[in-house]
């Protein structure tokens, strides 16, 4: 996702997108043991997406803050 789309999201949208994520990054990494992946680089864009998601999500909690 680009910064886009998630500064569109609502604050109940990034967190169901957060725990979507987290779950699949999950299973990814289960998943790895078993057989490797064949593109990498989903881990990677993964943790960057949940990243970016967390960090605007953080960022509508401080401006909720000073309001």
């Amino acid at each position: 996702m680009n910064k886009e789309e998630i500064a569109a999201l609502s604050k109940l949208e990034l967190e169901a997108k957060i725990r979507e994520l987290e779950d699949r990054l999950a299973d990814l990494n289960f998943y790895k043991v078993i057989e490797p992946p064949q593109n990498p680089m989903v881990f990677r864009n993964s943790r960057r997406d949940i990243a970016r998601m967390k960090t605007r999500l953080r960022q509508m909690e401080i401006d909720a803050a000073k309001a």
